[in-house]
């Protein structure tokens, strides 16, 4: 077709791995994959980790990350097969015809250099601009993309600006060159929800305004509706459904497809309060830094959790959430205010708590990869906690390590092995037997689910909500998700700027009238279903309008 600008044929990729204690040997990572984009068209592809999405966005720029090897098929840009390309063609082709948009923005721009420079570089590098013009086009691109002064806003350095603003940033500094395809790696995973409309808002725009195409790669079906015209399901480096986006939102063909559509289905019933609170957080007041330096985090929050229970704790980042686990942990000492658990005051500082207190209260973190150490295998890791508080050893710790595998859902044939070795998903459960092993009374949940993909994320709820029946155990559950907030909630205290603008039930948070910003956190929830972010958008208009 005249209008193809990508064309993707039988796209096969290869990777070695060297096993301990085995021959290295090669695996496929993507299997004879085939798709083609038109100019001015988004592509969106979908799947869960391992499906080969960023494996697959990247071919255009005949890049392969981690060592991969492109070792069959054609991917044919502009006509021309760019797999044939040498060395300084494909140099040539990376950041000019081809641009990439990476997940992380703050990971992505160097933090010693102001913003502008870093916008411009390839522009100038590749003789697309000279610097002079290439600026005029950046500032042009910070206005189209909604970011504030857009004049001025290029004399910034990365840490001055908010994560919404530098995702934005990075958007202009791939269209700055004018190029014919951009791709886009999850450009909004890591972003609130209120910060991710805007964030989409301005990259369909941007797309729409300067015609050029995009590969969009994401995890969440619902975001990929509202910016593509066809999407690609794939899973385990195979395409599962291809076609348009309606089709594929609308009526699925193949199960897994209808799954991710279905995504989110868990119905929770919401359990009423006890009579005495487990943990009970009264009129914290927190700062970080000291004397007239100090920044003030939370104000005057309160806060109950009675056992048995679910307490989550949304809001944006920034809000106060996390400090106020790292508070009620004794990580960060209160100014004001007094936390009470299971009867009793907790002391304030981490280091003057009882072994108890430690014992009865967990955290499971939200990064699984961090929280783990890489050199000791599953059996180590939950078994120290049962050694730790218990003293036990030998076969009585192995039995309760055993029963703490099968209550989440893993057989003992992962007792061995590292974390290199498991899933995302494997990594969180371990998380989750290495807290129950304390026998806690309360545990903390820092963002447990948003590094997962939605199904696995499905499966982590599922668990914890069954574990809740079995152990009793409370949950104070940190999220900026809603989706999860209703799936799992009893109760829920929204936080904004470090205090709780809304608290109560499940049924009486989420039922109106709202406050304005709670009304704005439920609003900004992606749907799935075409079209959701044109009415989300006009919706917020009117709202600004009648104020």
């Amino acid at each position: 077709m005249a209008d193809t600008l990508l064309d993707v044929k039988n796209l096969r990729i290869e990777a070695t791995v060297y096993p301990p204690d085995e021959p290295a040997h090669d695996i496929t990572i993507v299997d004879d994959v085939s798709f083609s984009l038109e100019k001015g068209k988004v592509l969106g592809l979908i799947g869960e980790s391992g499906a080969g999405k960023s494996t697959i966005g990247l071919s255009p720029m005949a890049y392969g990350r981690g060592g991969v090897r492109i070792t069959g098929g054609k991917v044919m840009l502009n006509g021309r097969d760019i797999l044939k390309e040498r060395t300084r063609g494909v140099r040539r082709l990376r950041g000019k015809e081809v641009c990439y948009v990476a997940q992380s923005a703050a990971a992505a721009f160097n933090p010693a250099h102001k913003l502008m420079d870093q916008v411009i570089e390839a522009t100038v590098r590749h003789g697309s601009a000279g610097k002079d013009e290439a600026k005029k086009r950046a500032v042009d691109l910070f206005r189209r993309l909604g970011l504030p002064e857009p004049e001025r806003f290029g004399n910034r350095y990365p840490h001055q600006v908010s994560g919404g603003q530098l995702q934005r940033a990075m958007t202009a500094m791939a269209l700055c060159s004018r190029p014919d395809l951009i791709i886009f790696d999850e450009p909004t995973t890591a972003l609130d929800v209120t910060t991710q409309i805007d964030v989409l808002a301005a990259i369909k725009d941007a797309i729409r305004d300067t015609g050029v195409a995009a590969l969009y790669i994401t995890h969440d079906l619902a975001v990929v509706a509202q910016v593509s015209d066809d999407i690609l399901v794939l899973r385990h480096g195979k395409k599962v459904e291809h076609g348009t986006a309606r089709q594929i939102i609308e009526d699925p063909q193949e199960q897994y497809t209808r799954d991710l559509v279905s995504v989110r289905s868990i119905t929770h019933e919401e359990k009423k309060p006890g009579d005495s609170p487990i943990l009970s957080v009264k009129n914290i007041t927190a700062a970080y830094g000291k004397g007239p330096a100090a920044v003030p985090v939370l104000k005057d929050v309160s806060v109950d959790i009675t056992a048995g229970q679910t307490l989550a704790v949304v809001g944006e980042s920034g809000s106060g959430k996390s400090t106020l686990a790292r508070v009620i942990t004794g990580l960060l000492p209160p100014r004001e205010g007094e936390i009470t658990f299971d009867g009793r005051p907790l002391a304030r500082r981490l280091g003057s708590r009882s072994r108890d207190d430690l014992r009865e209260l967990q955290m499971i973190y939200q990064m699984a990869d961090t929280a783990m150490n890489p050199r000791h295998t599953v059996r180590t890791i939950i078994g120290r906690p049962l050694e730790f508080y218990f003293n036990m050893r030998g076969k009585e710790r192995d039995a309760r390590v055993q029963e703490l595998m099968d209550e989440i859902e893993l057989g003992n044939g992962f007792l061995d092995r590292y974390p290199a070795e498991l899933s995302g998903g494997q990594k969180q459960r371990i998380c989750i037997a290495r807290a129950l092993a304390a026998k806690p009374k309360l545990i903390i949940c820092d963002e447990v689910t948003s590094a997962l993909d939605p199904l696995v994320a499905d499966g982590i709820l599922k668990l914890l909500l069954n574990l809740q029946k079995i152990e009793n155990v409370a949950y104070l559950f940190i999220t900026h998700d809603i989706a999860t907030v209703r799936a799992i909630a009893d109760s829920i205290a929204v936080m904004y700027r470090g205090e709780v603008v809304r608290y109560g039930t499940k049924s009486e948070v989420l039922s109106p009238p709202f406050d304005d910003y709670t009304d704005l956190l439920l609003a900004s929830v992606p749907e799935m279903k075409i079209g959701w972010l044109e009415e989300a958008l006009k919706r917020r208009s009117m709202e600004s309008a009648g104020n």
